[in-house]
C-alpha cells in the first residue's frame, strides 16, 4: 500500500495510540504530527534513537492487549 492511500494523521486511532505512547515515554518531540522539523538531512541511527522507542513501546502494548484478549 503506498503512504498516498493512508489516512493515517490527527484524529485517528493510530495516531492518538502513537501520541500517547510517546508521551507516556517522554518522547513526544519526536513524532512526525507534532513537529513539522524536515528530518531527512538527519542520519537514520539519529532518526532510529528518536522513533525507536517510540514504536517500541507502541508493540509492547499490543502484545499486552493481545495477550489480554486471549486470557493469556
Amino acid at each position: 500500500m503506498s503512504s498516498q492511500n493512508r489516512k493515517y494523521g490527527p484524529g485517528h486511532p493510530w495516531t492518538q495510540f502513537k501520541m500517547e505512547c510517546a508521551n507516556d515515554i517522554g518522547q513526544l518531540q519526536f513524532v512526525k504530527e507534532n513537529n513539522d522539523h524536515y528530518k531527512g538531512d538527519l542520519p537514520s541511527k539519529v532518526n532510529g534513537a528518536q522513533g525507536g522507542p517510540i514504536g517500541g513501546e507502541m508493540v509492547k502494548r499490543m502484545i499486552a492487549m493481545a495477550k489480554q484478549q486471549k486470557g493469556l
